[in-house]
C-alpha cells in the first residue's frame, strides 16, 4: 500500500473538499484516463485494489500511471471513547480529491479494454469517475 516515508506532521485537521482541481485535470502520460467527476477522499487500500483491478485486466499490455497518492493522515479515536481526551490516533492515509482530477492513465492497450479495465477500478473507488481520452489534433 501507498504510505509517505516521513510527514511535517503526524494529525492534520480534516479539511474541506471545495471547488474544482486546478491541478491534475489533463491527461499527460497516457491515452486514456479515469477522471473524477465528484469529491471525496480515497484511501490507500483503495488505490491498490483499483491498480489491481486494472492490471487483472490489461494483463501484460499497457502502463499505467496513478496520478494520486494518499499524504493526508485520518485519526481514529477508539470505539466506546467518551468525548474530550483529545485527537485519536492515526489509522490510515486517504488522498484528498476533487472533481476534473485525473487519478489512473494508461496507455499502450485498445480502447474497449482501456474502458472495461477503469469500469472495474472505478467500482473500487468512493468518488464517482469518468473514461477520458487524449485528444489527437
Amino acid at each position: 500500500m501507498l504510505v509517505p516515508k516521513r510527514v511535517k506532521h503526524r494529525k492534520v485537521q480534516k479539511g474541506r473538499m471545495q471547488g474544482m482541481a486546478y491541478r491534475g485535470g489533463n491527461l499527460n502520460f497516457g491515452e486514456y484516463g479515469l477522471k473524477a467527476v465528484n469529491c471525496g477522499w480515497v484511501t490507500s487500500r483503495q488505490i491498490e485494489a483499483a491498480r489491481i483491478a486494472i492490471m487483472r485486466k490489461v494483463k501484460r499490455g499497457g502502463k499505467l500511471w496513478i496520478n494520486i497518492f494518499p499524504d493526508k493522515p485520518i485519526t481514529k479515536k477508539p470505539p466506546e471513547t467518551r468525548m474530550g481526551g483529545g485527537k485519536g490516533n492515526p489509522e490510515g492515509w486517504v488522498a484528498v480529491i476533487k472533481p476534473g482530477r485525473i487519478l489512473f492513465e494508461i496507455e499502450g492497450i485498445s480502447e474497449e479494454i482501456a474502458r472495461d479495465a477503469f469500469n472495474k477500478a472505478a467500482h473500487k473507488l468512493t468518488v464517482k469517475t469518468k473514461f477520458v481520452t487524449r485528444e489527437l489534433f
